[in-house]
């Protein structure tokens, strides 16, 4: 038996990932114990937990493989500060200290850290190192269902690297390509996010989902004076208009000069038109960007199969358009596409770059990782004892009464937390760790927002469908089990506007039915779709059948189990506590069902409060 631990950790969303013998066995993110978002410390509880889950002590690890290489990354920041000195002396002042403290020399650090917790050691030499953006090819291909493929990998920025391109074959995977930093696709899009006064690195979502709520007028002005975009979908950035290099901002005053108006105070600005068009616009280039490079690189290539990682690849609707495009027949985006998916492409880098092992042949259709639920699980009789020791009231009920009262809650307008089967890893719910609603409301969007999440009210749902039925919803008949994809509701299922409807702006379309299943119907009539598999999630299938043969809807609104800020909860406790502070009426945990009339009022918490604002 070879086990390799991966870990990503320092910068943000820190991770650990077990593979045995070259299979996946287990993989979480650090904040889901810790309850800090994005949390970037050595990821102590989910290396505990991933040993714990494959019934191993850290001396029983062969290799400890590393997601990314610091002096490279170090060589970067030096050279960058050099080449635009004295400018950016004070991030530079910044920064040193804390690299000479404890980044640059990462290897004792982590050896340290291992140590400490107290499972034995791990030698020097098995401690091993791959490039970050190595780490994301690798976490792409690897566990894809394909034995040949296009990777691209597009972030902000790893050592050098912002874009590559890779070819994975069998066992072999080369990066051939590279846009290296300060020329960033990732971090123009952040750029934007920081512009339009959301928080980088967590709030580029938002950016995405106010995007349809605009017009892209400033897309050829992007073009024209911030990116200089080849036909082949490589690309600069003009630096004049940028701060992230040498500075603590991500833009300057020419940015904002270029475009009009300053950067958004996210406490005390509005959301107005403007900065809807201004979100339009950044995904409008995005999706030139990538469609510009996925193109090129399926005429240059001529591999039917493309893979994607990297933070980018979580922008679900440029993934629509580029399946759309067709210029690839399959494509497949790792789930835990950002930093934290980098412990599972160290991990994959080890097992087969470093140590040379064959890669299994791929089952036609079926990737490795397992729909993802690769995190903590909890029996019946230890969910039983958590939740009475919160001073929960519960009735413990079997298989099919479970499912049946959930179908009463949903077809009854209440929001239900369900809790099920093992955590997702990466950062969306897929079914493990989820809020649900009735799509065909026209209520729950608002309420689910506004009541049980505490966030913005423009921000969308997603459905999770059966994937049997998906073709007769969606514009759309593919696998996508991670959410990773946007696609439009059918043309028999929408509603059409009034001419008065049409004549509404921005923010004003968002209570207007859209469609048969509102809730989940952006204003664009798109969708974020999950499709449902039952091999990987047959509870989860179960019950949205069920909901099917009682409504004849076979899709149900599916949320991620937090609050806006918290990390998705991990253990029956925290699915407790986000209940007692939110308005979620119906829980289910495992085969424990609570309802919010039966529970101590004195056990409420005021969520709204208790987590920053992400």
């Amino acid at each position: 038996m070879t086990a390799i631990l991966g870990i990503s950790s320092y910068y943000h969303d820190s991770a650990a990932a077990l593979l045995i013998d070259g299979e996946l066995v287990a993989a979480a993110q650090e904040e889901r114990f810790t309850r800090k978002k994005h949390d970037a410390r050595f990821p102590e509880n989910a290396i505990s937990y991933v040993l714990q889950e494959a019934g191993l002590q850290l001396s029983d690890v062969d290799h400890v493989a590393f997601y990314d290489k610091p002096f490279l990354k170090f060589e970067r920041l030096l050279e960058t500060y050099v080449a635009n000195a004295p400018k950016g002396f004070g991030s530079f002042r910044i920064a040193m200290p804390v690299w000479l403290r404890e980044k640059l020399f990462q290897k004792s650090l982590l050896l340290k850290e291992l140590k400490k917790l107290g499972q034995g050691t791990i030698k020097p030499e098995n401690l091993l190192f791959a490039e970050h953006h190595y780490s994301h090819a690798a976490s792409a291909y690897y566990p894809s269902p394909f034995d040949e493929a296009v990777v691209l990998t597009l972030d902000g920025v790893g050592e050098w690297a912002t874009t590559t391109v890779a070819i994975g074959k069998g066992k072999n995977l080369e990066i051939l390509k590279e846009i290296h930093f300060p020329h960033s696709l990732g971090l123009l899009y952040s750029a934007f996010t920081y512009y339009t006064g959301f928080k980088v690195n967590s709030g580029e979502y938002k950016v995405m989902g106010l995007a349809p709520y605009g017009e892209p007028r400033f897309k050829n002005l992007i073009l024209d004076k911030l990116v200089d975009l080849k036909k082949d979908g490589s690309y600069r950035l003009d630096q004049s208009y940028f701060n992230y290099s040498t500075g603590l901002t991500m833009t300057n005053d020419k940015f904002s000069d270029l475009f009009g108006a300053p950067v958004r105070k996210p406490e005390t600005d509005r959301l107005e038109q403007f900065h809807m068009d201004i979100a339009a616009s950044v995904q409008a280039v995005t999706e030139e960007i990538v469609l510009r490079l996925t193109r090129s690189l399926a005429k240059e290539y001529d591999i039917p199969n493309l893979c994607m990682a990297g933070g980018v690849a979580l922008n679900c609707v440029a993934n629509g358009k580029v399946l759309r495009d067709q210029s690839f027949q399959n494509i497949w985006i790792q789930p835990a596409a950002g930093d934290a998916g980098g412990s599972v492409g160290a991990a994959y880098a080890a097992w087969h770059g470093e140590l040379g092992n064959p890669r299994k042949a791929a089952q036609p259709g079926k990737d490795r990782m397992k729909g993802s639920y690769l995190g903590p699980v909890f029996e019946q009789a230890d969910i039983e004892k958590r939740l009475s020791e919160a001073g929960a009231v519960f009735s413990t009920l079997s298989e099919d009464e479970v499912i049946s009262k959930t179908v009463d809650a949903l077809e009854g307008g209440k929001a239900v937390g369900w809790f099920n089967g093992r955590m997702e890893f990466g950062p969306r719910a897929l079914g493990g760790r989820s809020i649900l609603g009735d799509p065909r409301s026209e209520t729950m969007q608002r309420t689910l927002n506004l009541k049980v999440k505490y966030r913005e009210s423009f921000r969308p749902f997603a459905p999770s469908v059966l994937r049997e039925d998906v073709s007769e919803w969606f514009d759309f008949d593919e696998d996508s089990p991670y959410m990773l994809m946007v696609d439009t509701v059918k043309p028999e299922h929408r509603r059409e506007m009034t001419a008065e409807e049409n004549e509404l702006f921005g923010i004003e379309k968002l209570n207007v039915k859209r469609s048969d299943i509102p809730a989940i119907t952006h204003v664009d009539y798109s969708a974020r779709i999950q499709t449902v598999h039952e091999d990987t999630n047959p509870r989860y299938h179960q019950l949205i059948s069920a909901f099917k043969q009682r409504t004849g809807c076979p899709i149900v609104v599916n949320t991620s189990f937090n609050v806006r800020g918290e990390p998705i909860v991990c253990t029956p406790e925290d699915a407790f506590r986000c209940f007692m502070g939110t308005d979620i009426e119906y829980l289910v945990v495992g085969n424990s069902v609570l309802m919010k009339e039966e529970q101590d009022p004195k056990l409420a918490e005021d969520y709204k409060q208790k987590y920053e604002l992400d």
